[in-house]
Formats: structure tokens, C-alpha cells, sequence
């Protein structure tokens, strides 16, 4: 870690370029990754990795730079060419990028006896899953481990510290049958905000069953239908509808800009009395929380749509500072190469009273989404696609027969008000979200929910 004495220099520094303000972050991180298939360890690595960020702001313009070369005199210069000496402050300078250095990253044998135990517990895991039954072809698990410790800085007065421990599995289980002309893959990816200790839960052996479970009943899928239909979405990881529908569109980055489809529109109804969203990145041992966000502020509970009334925004200080609002603790970046901006945590839509069974049974002819590969949106337009995993079909108040995959098209704004129940089985599921900033672990949840009629795409039956 930097010496406390040497990031107020810094800060020294910056304020001596006539900025208005100016951060520094700084992080050292050490990575495990083992690929694992059947009983092989396809891959294994460890790697350390530091560096520092410095972000300045001028008005409501802002620059970000950024080094592996922490010395004092990289920096400065660094600090020199970017900013001068007399308060030059060019928007159109383009960032430096000085080459790293000091990044260690190595291939390492699972000769390490710490490595050595987590590549065991995960070949436990696959054969539990491989032994689910016959069918079952194939097991990969993929783990990955992140020790980070962060100092953050600025010239408000802020200095916190941090240390961020992740612990995430992957898991892959291949059917193929005969009689069967297809394989199938389940997926499930429990994640934690804790250690390798995480390996030792039973959770790891279930997660690996579930994952064989989903590939078995997957086999025999039929072409989805198309066209316009009444859709259910699965509690847990399902939340990544949610996630992408609506909740990119409620970032400050794009809201603050004008380029969000929800800007401008606190304290209207935007969505079914049903439906309250949150975002909350102090959920203790989650996937996607934190203790304090990427710019030193206590993350929180953020709730973002209230019975389906706009409440907030989630904001970093820059996109706050230009909408006269507070931050509220959702800054975030995947690395000391980007500069933070708002991102999602663990974002969920809150259990309702409706019962699975009852929405299920309502149904005449439509769609049981029970995963969610991933999406895409259009912020300003709430645009959005979905590619779903594990599908089935509804005739007649029955979940019948395993679908391909699907795709979910419409917009958030179109979506929000046709959702008319929603379950009570809340779970809260792990991955990864791609943006701006960089990859970043994040939780997406919610109960099962109903809506009314939106567009699918795939082959006629």
C-alpha cells in the first residue's frame, strides 16, 4: 500500500494545476484462476497486479490518468504532461497510457498446496455433478478467486481503505443421450463476497447437481415460438432482465446526459404498482457489494422504483454534481485503468405475494424463462434484447416441453407497466455486467414475475 504521506503529495500536486477537485486510488490485487474439466485442470493461474488512478475534475469536465509505475517521478510526470503546472486543463488532450509495469502474472502448476486443495474440492463438485446421471457427458467448473486491497483518496477530505475478497464457480454440465439427437448444457455460477472457504459449503455441491439437472432436462428441446405471448421469469439470476431492462437506464452516466428514457421523470409512475427496484451494495458476503464504493462513499440501499413510482437514480459524483443531486455510493471500476463512473451492485426487483403456481396456471399458451444468458440495452431508448437459457413452454396452466433458445425483445418502458404479479421465492444470483468501467461482479435477483405480452423471437413449431 502507498504511504498515506506520499497520496496527499499527490493530491498536492493536482490541486497546484488549479482543478477543482482530484482522487486517487490506488489498488493492489492478487487473482487465482483454475479451469477445470472432468478431472483435468485445464488451466491454472496466479497473478498480482497494482496500480494508481488519478481523476481530476475542472467545472464539470473531468480527466482520468493512470500508471503500474507508482514511483514519485513517474507520477509526477505523469501529473505534468496532463495537467501542466498552470492550471491547463484540454478536454480534447488525449489520456495517457504509460506501458505497465511490475504486473505479475504466471502460469503456475497445482503444485501450491493451498492450489492444490481448491482444484480438489472442485473435481469433488464435478463428479457430484457427472453422477447425477448417465447422461451426463461432460463436467467443467471455473474458478476464480480476487484479494483486493484499495486506498482512496481525495481532496474533500476522504481517505478510506478497503479490502475486497471475491470467490466464484462456474459450473458446466454437457448431457447427451441417445435417442437424443442434441446436447445440452446447464449452467449455474454461485458467487461470493468471502474466501476460498466459500469451496468448503455444501453450496458448491449442490450448485454442481443443479447445473447436471438442467442439462438432463434440457435434452429434447423443441424450436420456441414466436410472436407476441405472455412471459414468466424465474426468480434469481432472471433479475438480469431487470438488470439490463431498466437498470442501465437509471445510471447517472446516462441519465445525467439526457440519454435515458427514465431522465427527467422522478415521482412518475414507470412501471406496475407490482414492481419496486433496488439497488443495494452493502448486502453483507454478496457477489456485488462493497464496503465502500470506488470513489470512498458508503455503499447503501438505493431504491430506485417504489411501487412502481421513479424514486432515484443511481449516481457517482461527477453525474451528481451535474444534476445538483448526492452521490449515492454506486461508483465503481474494474481496475485502476478506468476512471469510476455509476454501475449496478446487486440490483433486484422485491418479493411480491403472488404464488409461481397461480401464475403458471393462468397462463393458456406462453413462455417459463428459467435463465438468462444475457442482454443487451439501448439507455436512451430502453431498447433492449435477451438471449434465454433455460426455457420451457406453457399450454394450458402447464410448464410441457423444453424450448430452444429464445429472445426477448421490447423496451423497458413498454416492459415495467405489463409486469401484474410477482412471486414471493425472491433469490439473489451472481455474474458479470460489461460496460464503460470495465467487467464488474454484480448480483441480479428477483422473485418470479408475470408480464402480461411481450415480443419473442425464434422458429416457428
Amino acid at each position: 500500500m502507498l504511504a498515506r504521506s506520499y497520496i496527499e503529495r499527490i493530491l498536492d500536486q493536482a490541486v497546484s494545476c488549479k482543478v477543482d477537485y482530484a482522487e486517487v486510488f490506488f489498488e493492489d490485487v492478487e487473482r487465482t484462476k483454475v479451469d477445470l474439466i472432468d478431472s483435468e485442470a485445464a488451466g491454472c493461474a496466479l497473478g498480482r497486479e497494482s496500480g494508481i488512478g488519478i481523476r481530476v475534475f475542472k467545472g464539470l469536465e473531468s480527466k482520468y490518468l493512470y500508471s503500474a509505475d507508482v514511483r514519485e517521478e513517474t507520477v509526477y510526470a505523469l501529473m505534468k504532461e496532463q495537467l501542466g503546472t498552470g492550471g491547463v486543463f484540454d478536454k480534447r488532450t488525449p489520456l495517457s497510457e504509460i506501458s505497465p509495469h511490475g504486473i505479475v502474472t504466471q502460469k503456475t502448476a497445482p503444485c501450491d498446496r493451498r492450489l492444490r486443495e481448491k482444484i480438489d474440492r472442485l473435481r469433488e463438485a464435478v463428479e457430484t455433478g457427472k453422477n447425477v446421471d448417465s447422461c451426463i457427458v461432460q463436467g467443467r467448473a471455473v474458478y476464480v478467486d480476487a484479494d483486493q486491497r484499495v486506498q482512496i483518496a481525495n481532496t474533500e477530505g476522504t481517505y478510506v481503505e478497503d479490502r475486497r475478497i471475491r470467490t466464484r464457480v462456474r459450473f458446466m454440465m454437457t448431457a447427451k443421450a441417445p435417442g437424443y439427437a442434441d446436447r445440452q448444457t446447464g449452467y449455474t455460477g454461485p458467487g461470493a463476497m468471502s474466501g476460498p472457504g466459500f469451496l468448503d459449503s455444501e453450496i458448491l455441491l449442490e450448485q454442481a447437481g443443479t447445473a447436471a439437472k438442467i442439462a438432463k432436462g434440457m435434452l429434447g428441446a423443441r424450436p420456441c415460438p414466436v410472436g407476441r405471448m405472455p412471459v414468466i421469469i424465474a426468480n434469481g439470476f432472471g433479475g438480469l432482465f431487470f438488470h439490463e431492462a431498466c437498470g442501465h437506464s437509471l445510471e447517472g452516466s446516462s441519465v445525467a446526459s439526457g440519454c435515458s428514457e427514465f431522465a427527467g421523470r422522478l415521482g412518475q409512475k414507470v412501471a406496475s404498482e407490482k414492481v419496486t427496484l433496488i439497488d443495494d451494495g452493502s448486502i453483507a458476503g454478496e457477489w456485488g457489494s462493497l464496503g465502500v464504493d470506488d470513489e470512498g462513499i458508503l455503499t447503501q440501499k438505493n431504491v430506485l422504483i417504489e411501487n412502481g413510482i421513479l424514486k432515484g437514480y443511481l449516481l457517482d459524483r461527477l453525474n451528481a454534481k451535474r444534476m445538483g443531486m448526492k452521490p449515492t455510493g454506486s461508483s465503481r471500476r474494474e481496475n485502476y485503468r478506468f476512471a469510476p463512473v455509476s454501475r449496478m451492485t446487486n440490483t433486484y426487483i422485491a418479493p411480491g405475494t403472488d404464488r409461481l403456481e397461480d401464475m403458471i396456471g393462468s397462463i393458456e399458451r406462453g413462455l417459463f424463462v428459467k435463465g438468462i444468458n444475457g442482454g443487451s440495452v439501448d439507455p436512451l431508448t430502453g431498447e433492449f434484447n435477451f438471449n434465454t437459457d433455460e426455457t420451457y413452454l406453457i399450454e394450458k396452466g402447464k410448464v410441457t416441453v423444453p424450448l430452444m433458445s429464445a429472445t426477448l425483445v421490447g423496451t423497458g418502458g413498454e416492459i415495467l407497466p405489463k409486469v401484474d404479479m410477482v412471486s414471493d421465492d425472491f433469490a439473489l444470483g451472481h455474474g458479470y455486467c460489461y460496460a464503460g468501467s470495465g467487467q464488474l461482479p454484480i448480483g441480479a435477483g428477483q422473485p418470479a414475475v408475470r408480464i402480461t405480452e411481450m415480443t419473442v423471437g425464434g422458429k416457428e413449431l
